[in-house]
């Protein structure tokens, strides 16, 4: 059920993309190299956007489940939904949140920029080693930041424990952080949004004209016409 749901997911967000994406210039020409990264990426790329879009989802996915199992709890059809499938969703999208966030979006962003070491031979596997490589390089430099900083802070060996607990404890801690930012940007930017919306949609709908006196509007238009037979 799980694979079911993130492959139609996954479908969903492959058009989506598709559709809003720009024809870059690599694929105008006919690369056979390019184009394979170009689809790499494309791939992880909709990977994290289904993964994002049924993180999203998750809530109103589990309540609706609920609603359904209590209004029909011994229909057959619907045995599937049952109390495991909807525990065991959110850890799964943990899961491929912070795989999609460590690893395949720096992933598919260094491979688009790859072109594999020099003198070696040119291919889909030399930009593989070359974004490994880098990507290796960014997670030792951000650990010995996150190393340095925890010396300063506190010499002693507990303030350092926690750094050996990276999966236990600064995983969540940098997937809340990253949540948070999101929902920061988002209360930023919905009311310019609605504000560009409401504009938007002002000059393109007609405005109801309710409150007008038709009885002004008939006065005027008998002085027009009175005035037009006169000039005649």
């Amino acid at each position: 059920i799980c694979a079911l749901l993130f492959a139609s997911l996954y479908i969903l967000c492959h058009f989506v993309i598709t559709h809003f994406k720009k024809h870059t210039d690599f694929t105008a020409v006919h690369d056979d190299e390019d184009a394979a990264a170009n689809r790499i990426a494309l791939g992880l790329c909709t990977f994290t956007l289904a993964v994002a879009l049924g993180a999203v989802l998750l809530l109103p996915f589990s309540i609706i489940s609920n609603e359904v199992l209590l209004s029909f709890p011994h229909n057959y059809y619907i045995q599937w939904l049952n109390g495991s499938l909807v525990h065991g969703l959110p850890p799964t999208i943990f899961l491929f949140s912070n795989l999609s966030l460590v690893f395949l979006m720096p992933f598919a962003y260094f491979f688009t920029e790859s072109e594999g070491f020099a003198g070696s031979r040119k291919g889909i596997m030399a930009r593989v080693y070359e974004t490994s490589v880098v990507l290796l390089l960014l997670t030792l430099l951000v650990l010995g930041m996150v190393w340095v900083g925890s010396a300063i802070v506190g010499s002693d060996a507990a303030s350092r424990q926690p750094l050996y607990d990276l999966w236990e404890c600064y995983l969540p801690y940098l997937y809340s952080c990253i949540s948070l930012c999101g929902v920061l940007l988002l209360l930023l930017c919905t009311p310019f949004g609605l504000s560009t919306m409401f504009t938007v949609t002002g000059k393109l709908l007609v405005k109801p004209r309710l409150l007008e006196d038709l009885d002004e509007q008939l006065s005027c238009t008998r002085l027009e016409e009175a005035a037009v037979s006169r000039r005649i």
